[in-house]
């Protein structure tokens, strides 16, 4: 049975054509059969139409190459979503100018991400920038806000 490593391999190539990230990929077991997960991510985010060409890609190249063998599979190719944790650096860097929620021993905030160079991002909490090295970070989710994400220069008090 090939691994998730060998399946990384295999398919960032594919990805990375489309010019976006293979995010994460997770094999896991339903009933009789095999559900492999793929998350996509983009500099500018990826729409439905992308998840389509990107899935037909994956779904050819994983065909040709036999990786998932004989054995029932479900392909399942999605993006990481609002509500996914921020877990790696290219995360951070995305969301320069919103709205986060962090926790972990030196912090427990909410503020707008104003800059990241990695490995410290810096927070506007209450409208004090705060830098912060990620690796001192439990946790981080994105808030929802329903309102205009503010722009770069919004984000540094400087209006357009």
């Amino acid at each position: 049975m090939v691994t998730a490593s060998e399946l990384i391999t295999l398919l960032t190539p594919v990805v990375n054509s489309f010019s976006l990230d293979l995010d994460d990929l997770s094999i896991s077991k339903s009933g009789n059969q095999r559900i492999l997960d793929v998350t996509v991510d983009g500099d500018a985010g990826v729409n439905l139409d992308e998840v389509a060409e990107v899935s037909r890609a994956i779904s050819e190249t994983l065909d040709t190459s036999n990786a998932m063998g004989d054995e029932p599979y479900v392909l399942e190719v999605g993006t990481r979503g609002i509500s996914s944790p921020l877990t790696k650096p290219i995360h951070w860097s995305r969301n320069i100018g919103r709205l986060v929620e962090v926790a972990g021993d030196a912090i427990n905030a909410v503020g707008r991400i104003t800059d990241f160079n990695d490995p410290e991002v810096t927070l506007d909490i209450k409208g004090k920038p705060r830098k912060i090295n990620i690796t001192e970070i439990a946790r981080a989710h994105i808030e929802v806000e329903f309102k205009k994400m503010p722009t770069t220069s919004d984000a540094d008090g400087v209006a357009e």
